[in-house]
């Protein structure tokens, strides 16, 4: 093995998945994903802190990608409709991420543990969100409001993207779902008059 090995992240993102299908998250051990991977254990913690990092690495990008497109979203757009325009913005990022979104969906899916790190890492994006919308000048409650409005839409649709049977990408199933919280909040609002 060479002292530099070219996609190293990636290789070991891949043979991650790949252990965690096969054996679950709890069985895999970071010298069987190095070894997996053609690389060592040092390369590992290059890029990973642990094993968990490998399903978590994007967050910190995926958080700036959104706050950024909501940041730049027209200055007369409503608060949800800048949060749309973020959500546009992280679809991007999973064009051609499918089967790996899949992959790793299935492996959080199937362990508290990661389901309770994916609930911090979106509680983490509303909060920038939330920040975000008040940096717009919008007031509180209604920005945390839009802000976990909108990351409902990115986990419901998401969650829809990776289902089997959906064949779109995720843009126009987040539309979809943005359509379908402006329909319900609309219908609860008719009913409160």
């Amino acid at each position: 093995m060479g002292r530099w090995e070219p996609n190293s992240r990636e290789r070991l993102a891949a043979a991650a998945l790949e252990l965690y299908g096969e054996r679950g998250f709890e069985q895999t051990t970071v010298a069987e994903i190095a070894q997996r991977a053609g690389l060592t254990e040092r390369t590992f913690f290059r890029h990973y802190a642990d094993k968990r990092e490998v399903l978590f690495h994007g967050a910190a990008a995926l958080e700036q990608r959104f706050v950024q497109a909501v940041a730049a979203a027209p200055g007369a757009a409503a608060p949800m409709d800048a949060v749309a325009a973020g959500l546009e913005a992280v679809a991007e990022v999973f064009i051609c991420l499918r089967e790996q979104s899949r992959r790793r969906q299935a492996v959080i899916a199937s362990n508290a543990e990661l389901r309770e790190r994916e609930l911090i890492k979106l509680a983490s994006l509303s909060a920038a969100l939330a920040d975000a919308l008040r940096r717009r000048g919008v007031q509180d409650p209604a920005a945390s409001l839009t802000a976990e409005a909108g990351i409902a839409v990115f986990k419901i649709a998401f969650e829809r993207w990776v289902a089997p049977e959906e064949r779109r990408e995720l843009s126009p199933v987040m539309r979809e779902c943005l359509r379908e919280l402006r329909t319900a909040v609309a219908a609860d609002g008719d009913r409160d008059r």
